[in-house]
């Protein structure tokens, strides 16, 4: 262990786990994120790290999922023996029958087969629709009087083990130097912080988590595959939704009129549109202008349906790259569908994320160290988005011209802010930071991000300025 594995395990004691990939071998076969897997690595771990591996495997066997067994619900089936187990549960209301149902596809449970009672879905009403995950008791009712049988959920428990206290974070972070607390952010995303080339590269990578922290954040990320950007999305966070592939409309983003379901957007922190190039959009022109007025204001409105999230849209796509590691057109959104090739649209994207300049997975970059249990860093990053003092703060460190373009000016401040909340969570008033830290740290990135943007836009429309506003620090 070095310095700050020493560190991280003395400020972060009931918080931190060490990471092994050895250890994590324990897990082939089941089909669980991160989060779950260091919470179940830290219940079954002693303060040294020692891990429990019998008791692991045999929690594992009774009450995880895993790929191809069936067991489990044939006991539960042909035994007639409730079963308890913590798996991700797809909720599918279904309007034609006024019943809810529900899928385990781990468990092979289909969602014709699951039904949750009336009285679960009132008591617990994020099992109303959407995906979660959680602690689930599943009994078997045979079939009736010409009725099918069904499996439904007689317990549920969600799984949030952390009640996490904000103000405890923030204060360790007065332990750590900037450096560190950089380093701890990049463990935490499960990667070795020792395998980046610079601070510049580290910064960049850890912008993936901006959207995590604030709200109503719209990022584009284009990078070469094997850069980890899907692994960030995927296994960081319960409260984010990955679209993978296959078709996208205004329904499934926003809402359903004929199911009268919410869609995505308005259950999640945060969605995640993955390998965008591969993705088909149905209705496009009602769904780019549902979409715009969402990105701009987080409001919406479908037929007579008005709604509004926080929830902030993150797009990732592959791009070409030359011999030398850059775009090989510099018109980063030329090879992305035709329903991005709208400036309007384009301008509601808050920054750009320029993959390309990270490292593909290498051995190097697996995490080996004390970090924060991907769980509770996950709960922190969704406390922090309706913490609004950050906000206060970066408005008044900084200086914005009369006659600046007010989405410029906004996407920059959100930036800035997110870059703030995580690097700098323990600021309370701008006196606290540095305010050379605050520009190499945040704005300037901010600023960066944002101009790249512009930059893109522009080549689709010269009408389009290249230019941001001069925010700068206040003297």
């Amino acid at each position: 262990m070095n310095m700050l594995d020493f560190k991280i395990k003395e400020k972060f004691p009931m918080e931190s786990v060490l990471k092994n990939p050895e250890i994590y071998g324990v897990f082939s076969g089941y089909n669980l994120p991160s989060f779950v897997k260091d919470w179940l690595i830290q219940r079954n771990s002693t303060q040294e790290g020692k891990i429990d591996e019998e008791n692991l495997r045999l929690f594992l066997n009774r009450h995880i999922a895993q790929k191809n067994k069936k067991i489990i619900k044939g006991t539960l089936i042909n035994d007639y023996i409730p079963i308890t187990a913590l798996s991700r549960i797809i909720i599918e209301p279904d309007i034609r029958s006024g019943v809810i149902k529900f899928s385990i596809p781990d468990l092979g449970i289909g969602s014709n087969e699951g039904i949750v009672p009336n009285y679960i879905a009132e008591k617990h009403p994020e099992l109303k629709g959407g995906e979660v995950w959680g602690v689930v008791k599943l009994s078997y009712s045979p079939p009736d009087n010409g009725k099918m049988g069904f499996i439904e959920i007689v317990d549920y428990k969600s799984f949030k083990p952390y009640e996490v206290d904000l103000e405890y974070f923030k204060q360790k972070r007065n332990d750590f130097t900037i450096a560190e607390w950089i380093d701890l952010l990049i463990r935490s995303m499960e990667y070795n912080p020792e395998g980046f080339e610079s601070l510049q590269q580290k910064l960049l990578f850890i912008s993936r988590l901006l959207i995590f922290v604030e709200p109503n954040l719209n990022m584009f990320e284009l990078a070469p595959k094997g850069t980890g950007k899907s692994y960030v999305f995927n296994n960081l966070s319960k409260y984010g939704w990955v679209i993978s592939g296959g078709v996208i409309s205004r329904a499934k983003l926003l809402y359903d009129i004929s199911r009268k379901t919410p869609g995505l957007l308005t259950l999640y922190d945060f969605v995640a549109i993955d390998e965008v190039e591969t993705i088909k959009f149905t209705d496009e022109s009602e769904l780019r202008g549902a979409l715009k007025n969402y990105l701009e204001s987080g409001t919406f409105s479908v037929a007579n349906y008005k709604g509004e999230s926080s929830a902030g849209l993150m797009v990732l796509g592959n791009i070409p790259l030359t011999q030398e590691r850059k775009p090989v057109d510099n018109r980063y959104f030329a090879n992305l569908h035709k329903f991005f090739n709208d400036p309007a649209l384009l301008d509601r994207f808050h920054g750009f994320i320029e993959g390309w300049k990270l490292p593909r997975m290498r051995e190097d970059l697996i995490i080996r160290g004390y970090a924060l249990n991907v769980e509770y860093f996950s709960e922190i990053l969704h406390e922090l988005r309706t913490d609004s003092q950050f906000r206060n703060i970066v408005e008044k460190l900084v200086h914005v011209p009369k006659d600046a373009d007010t989405r410029d000016k906004n996407a920059i401040i959100k930036l800035a802010t997110a870059y703030l909340k995580l690097i700098f969570p323990h600021v309370k008033h701008p006196e606290d930071i540095d305010k050379k830290d605050f520009e190499m740290y945040c704005l300037d990135p901010a600023i960066k991000m944002r101009e790249i943007i512009k930059t893109q836009i522009s080549y689709i429309d010269p009408e389009f300025s290249r230019e941001v506003p001069n925010i700068k620090i206040k003297d």
